[in-house]
């Protein structure tokens, strides 16, 4: 009976544990402009913009190939981008701890108006997700849509250096 009690109690810590990790992930809000901003602070690089949502199990794929191109290409600005609402804040970050990418630059829709910020940043994205993005030095892009292999991950980054 002790042993159950004390696996109980290492359960609890490590939930709460999990939880104030989780609650420390920064989110950017994705307002208007903050697409410009990001591009902005990424001026003159390259840049990978991954967009996902907590509803989208391909998307949850594709984290932990972003997650290995963090650790190959640590000079690789990757964004992350939830497209989901407010009342999805938790799960959020709780993907993100779970997925260790919270070292990322983490934004999420902040707008009454998803279909406005989607116009923001391609007008002809209709929002099927996943979406990346791959931005070369002068910030030409290449859209993708739907989940992608390492292999193919590793092809539009080696096309960003030429």
């Amino acid at each position: 009976m002790k042993i159950l009690r004390w696996l109980v109690w290492v359960v609890c810590v490590l939930a709460g544990w999990h939880s104030a990790v989780a609650d420390e992930i920064a989110l950017k809000p994705f307002r208007i402009d903050s697409y410009r901003q990001i591009l902005a602070e990424s001026a003159h690089a390259p840049l990978l913009l991954a967009i996902w949502s907590v509803d989208c199990p391909s998307c949850l794929k594709d984290m932990k190939n972003l997650r290995a191109l963090h650790e190959k290409h640590p000079e690789l600005k990757i964004v992350m981008l939830a497209v989901d609402d407010g009342e999805a804040l938790p799960e959020i970050r709780r993907i993100i701890g779970d997925e260790r990418l919270a070292a990322l630059d983490n934004w999420v829709f902040a707008d009454e108006n998803p279909e406005k910020l989607r116009y923001e940043i391609d007008p002809a994205w209709f929002g099927e997700l996943p979406r990346t993005y791959f931005f070369d030095a002068a910030h030409r892009r290449t859209g993708k849509s739907g989940a992608l292999t390492m292999d193919e991950f590793e092809a539009e980054l080696a096309k960003l250096k030429h």
